[in-house]
């Protein structure tokens, strides 16, 4: 439904609808032959004047989408199926549809039906029911024109629909003096090629084929009636996008209204109203799903720069708007995306799960200080073609497994939360010597009746606690993942300031029930150090690029610039970033996550890690962190140099109760390390600024028990014994 207008706006209709109604009443009371030689008179001359894409229609332009390089092509947005059709190859159903639906006396009027437009305006004004245009074909055809035109600016185009006096007063010149100069049939032709079907279809042609695959010579009547239908309201009515009963109702509305003015016989509209809707939608042969050959996987970050656009005012002033420009406004995009770190990225993807699997690898890589994406990989094709029975995600699929949105909520990403637990502790004051006695299991203040609780107290136990339990700074809470050591840190600062700084650094509750806990019940979060929210490797990635940007957060990125067809610049492609931490608290958790992936901090107190083989990989200064969720449902690693951040999480796209299970995740870590290896390769060698002594504080440890030696594969960070609100929670969101 249209959303409710605000009073002022109510206002501002009545007002202009009154002004421009006494106006055209004056106009619609004059005699018939009187009326017609004023309109004759006020056109006159007034063809010449009219813009070019008026009097001469002007031609979409394609739209080209390039890597990073700004040569290696992607993948190009156009409008191939809108193809311009002669009347005669339009279905004589589908000019008498479009006619009764929008404008009745079309073969009747000057351009603008005077009398039609006055009834309109007095209607609103009046109120009590669905608000009525008054514009003929004519009038639509200009609109439409001036509001597409690639050639003028966003300021015309966006002039082009103001609820002025002046531009509805202009709107009816211009459509009387197109009236003095072309026939009625050349008019009727010119809007059905460019008149909006919803469901990306500009142009009869192309609806009739995105709609039913068929051409628009061949449209029955049911069909012409529904496509003449959509054009009032083409995200409402489309039984593709929208909504199939309102598209239904329509439909009926045309068939009615047909009947009414004799194109049909009444029985002849009956018949159709009881047709089934019978779609045979074909997908667009551009756009995401026609990559380069044999680069299928770039689908994916079409996809999210596609999405990315629609939500940018400079290309429009809503997603239509913005769609139209990204198929017709011949824009050159350079995209963030390397092929190099792309390619990579796909392979190892693929090496820990191949097309065919069901459970997938998402992977991307983002690029700290900028948040341009650099890569976005999965193990699936890009693609709308058919699965195998009882496949529904894979080997294709266009649903956004790495960047989330649409269906997708994302995964569970598990102790990579553990960091903003600990920024939130640096930030608090708390140093990285912060020591805690870690045990095997943690009592805390939720109440629990799950197996294993401490006394009707929800225990978090450590995976490992002959390696993880005992005397802990952050250094080596962070590199063994302790449980209990975070969970009991997250108590000192305030789960809700942990996840505060989550959703500081980008983190996006896409899950309802996320979002619910964080919104309501954040301060009792006591899980939420522990991994237990979804989240995206896109989210994760540029999470921890904030951390190795000293703090600047910055905004995903998909473009590097956009050039008009003009040669001017559109201003989308700076980053958009922010100083959300001091320099020296993302210093300092930088400094802890060199532990996990083997190597020293700048005051040596790493003593073992999770991912110990990262540093042997990237062989350069590196830092990072794994993630198991509970059971091992998901395994995950994030790792990060001053020039990238790379974040992977192994799970089940379509079942979470799926266990990807904990011996995956060494393949995950390697997968990641390698692709952080393939985006620095070349570059020059960057080290990470150690922390200051104060933020680091004073490292005494006291005698430690007795500790067996570091085993050769450290059980993963699961979490044990949640306490049972929890676990309903976890159950009721998977």
């Amino acid at each position: 439904m249209p959303s409710p207008r605000s009073p002022l706006s109510r206002l501002f209709t009545v007002l202009l609808a009154g002004l421009l109604a006494g106006l055209v009443l004056a106009l619609a009371a004059l005699p018939t032959g009187l009326l017609g030689g004023f309109v004759a008179k006020a056109s006159l001359g007034a063809y010449a004047e009219l813009p070019d894409a008026l009097r001469t229609p002007a031609q979409p332009q394609r739209s080209y989408l390039y890597a990073n390089d700004g040569k290696t092509l992607i993948t190009t947005f156009y409008d191939v199926n809108r193809t311009d059709v002669p009347l005669a190859e339009i279905a004589p159903v589908m000019r008498q549809a479009i006619i009764s639906a929008e404008d009745r006396r079309f073969y009747s009027h000057g351009g603008a039906d005077l009398r039609g437009i006055a009834r309109a305006l007095v209607a609103n004004v009046k109120g009590g029911g669905t608000e009525q245009g008054g514009s003929t074909l004519t009038m639509q055809y200009v609109r439409n024109v001036l509001k597409t035109d690639p050639t003028r600016t966003a300021e015309e185009r966006q002039a082009a629909t103001e609820q002025t006096v002046g531009r509805k007063l202009q709107e009816i010149r211009y459509a009387n003096a197109l009236e003095q100069s072309l026939s009625k049939d050349e008019i009727l032709n010119r809007y059905l090629n460019i008149a909006y079907f919803g469901s990306g279809a500009y142009g009869v042609a192309a609806a009739s084929q995105r709609y039913f695959g068929t051409a628009p010579a061949d449209l029955t009547l049911g069909e012409a009636a529904l496509l003449a239908g959509l054009v009032q309201s083409p995200d409402e009515y489309s039984p593709i996008d929208g909504d199939k009963d309102a598209a239904l109702a329509r439909r009926a509305y045309v068939l009615d209204s047909m009947a009414e003015t004799g194109a049909v016989t009444a029985a002849q509209a009956a018949a159709a109203k009881a047709e089934p809707l019978r779609l045979r939608p074909t997908a667009q042969p551009n756009g995401c799903t026609a990559t380069a050959q044999g680069h299928d996987d770039w689908g994916f970050f079409c996809d999210y720069l596609r999405q990315w656009w629609l939500t940018q005012p400079a290309f429009g002033d809503t997603a239509d708007e913005r769609e139209q420009a990204l198929r017709r406004g011949g824009y050159r995009v350079v995209t963030t995306l390397d092929p190099k770190i792309q390619q990579t990225a796909q392979a190892q993807a693929t090496k820990v799960y191949g097309y065919d699997d069901k459970r997938a690898l998402p992977i991307a890589a983002v690029e700290p200080g900028t948040g341009r994406v650099l890569a976005m990989a999965v193990n699936r094709h890009y693609s709308l073609a058919d699965n195998p029975g009882g496949q529904a995600n894979h080997p294709n699929t266009v649903n956004p497994l790495i960047s989330g949105g649409a269906s997708v909520d994302g995964y569970q990403a598990g102790s990579t939360f553990k960091l903003f637990t600990m920024l939130a502790a640096l930030e608090a004051g708390k140093p990285l010597a912060t020591g805690f006695d870690a045990p095997a299991k943690l009592p805390t203040r939720y109440a629990s009746d799950a197996e294993g609780n401490c006394d009707g107290m929800w225990c978090p136990s450590n995976a490992n606690p002959e390696w993880m339990d005992g005397y802990r700074m952050m250094w080596d809470g962070f590199g063994r993942s302790v449980n209990t050591y975070f969970v009991w840190l997250a108590e000192q600062v305030g789960e809700d300031k942990v996840v505060e700084m989550a959703q500081r650094l980008g983190i996006t509750f896409r899950a309802d029930s996320d979002a619910a806990f964080a919104r309501n019940n954040a301060a009792n979060w006591g899980a939420f150090t522990l991994g237990v929210a979804a989240t995206t490797p896109l989210d994760l990635a540029n999470a921890y690029a904030t951390v190795a940007a000293e703090g600047t957060y910055c905004t995903p990125l998909p473009v590097v610039s956009v050039t008009a067809p003009d040669g001017d610049a559109v201003d989308v492609g700076q980053p958009n970033c922010k100083q959300v931490l001091e320099p020296d608290v993302a210093r300092a958790a930088t400094d802890a996550a060199r532990c996990p992936v083997g190597q020293q901090s700048a005051y040596g107190q790493c003593n073992g890690g999770t991912a110990t083989g990262v540093d042997g990989i990237v062989d350069r200064p590196v830092a990072g962190k794994t993630g198991s969720s509970e059971r091992n449902a998901t395994e995950t690693f994030v790792g990060f140099t001053p020039q990238v951040a790379v974040a992977g999480i192994a799970a089940n796209p379509d079942d979470a109760t799926d266990l990807v299970g904990s011996a995956v995740q060494a393949k995950v870590i390697d997968a990641v390390a390698r692709t952080i290896k393939a985006a620095v390769a070349g570059k020059p060698v960057r080290d990470f600024t150690a922390p200051s002594r104060e933020l680091a504080g004073d490292p005494q440890r006291p005698q430690p028990r007795p500790q067996p030696q570091q085993p050769t594969q450290p059980r993963p960070d699961t979490r044990d014994n949640l306490p049972a609100d929890i676990l309903r929670w976890l159950q009721n969101r998977n």
